[in-house]
């Protein structure tokens, strides 16, 4: 009786387990979306780095401790998964292209084809970018604090300023030069 008693709270605390990873999943569920579409060449790449990164999340869920917010969790994972994915699926090839074809817009309304042509550019030259810079343009620009990018990376938040700041010109200069 007891023994039977123990598994079924064995039981209801991994179904509730199992309940709150999927509404964290729910909830922040973008991320995975955002990094796969910055570290994956087509559709296939793109939802096999979603299902890899989901998997991983899952398996070091026992670990996340509620007391950090698991989006920086989140994040963390799933960078190192999508860096580890693209070094192993990178054949050779220098850069991972963006298929901005695939890439929906957040609203419904049209941007002007000059916003288009400059979101182009700026996708474009992100996809050439080194893995952590892709990962620290990516967390700017889902507008996550410099604290937040340094937890999520593994740097100082120094360093974060530094390297953004570097990026940011780069990105000016090679703009300028393009138009």
């Amino acid at each position: 009786m007891i023994a039977a008693t123990d598994q079924n709270l064995a039981m209801s605390a991994s179904r509730e387990r199992e309940v709150e990873f999927e509404r964290l999943l729910e909830q922040h569920g973008g991320i995975i979306r955002k990094v796969a579409y910055g570290y994956s060449r087509n559709a296939t790449d793109r939802l096999d780095l979603m299902q890899e990164i989901a998997l991983q999340l899952w398996r070091a869920f026992p670990r996340y401790s509620p007391e950090r917010p698991f989006s920086t969790w989140m994040y963390r994972i799933a960078l190192n998964v999508a860096i580890s994915f693209l070094r192993k699926n990178r054949l050779g090839r220098e850069t991972v292209e963006f298929d901005e074809t695939k890439h929906e817009p957040r609203d419904a309304s049209h941007p002007s084809p000059e916003l288009e042509e400059r979101i182009a550019l700026l996708r474009q030259m992100i996809a050439q970018c080194q893995p952590l810079d892709r990962a620290l343009l990516l967390l700017y620009l889902d507008e996550c604090s410099y604290r937040e990018i340094a937890a999520v990376l593994g740097l100082t938040e120094t360093n974060v300023a530094t390297k953004l700041s570097r990026l940011k010109e780069r990105f000016r200069q090679e703009a300028t030069t393009r138009t």
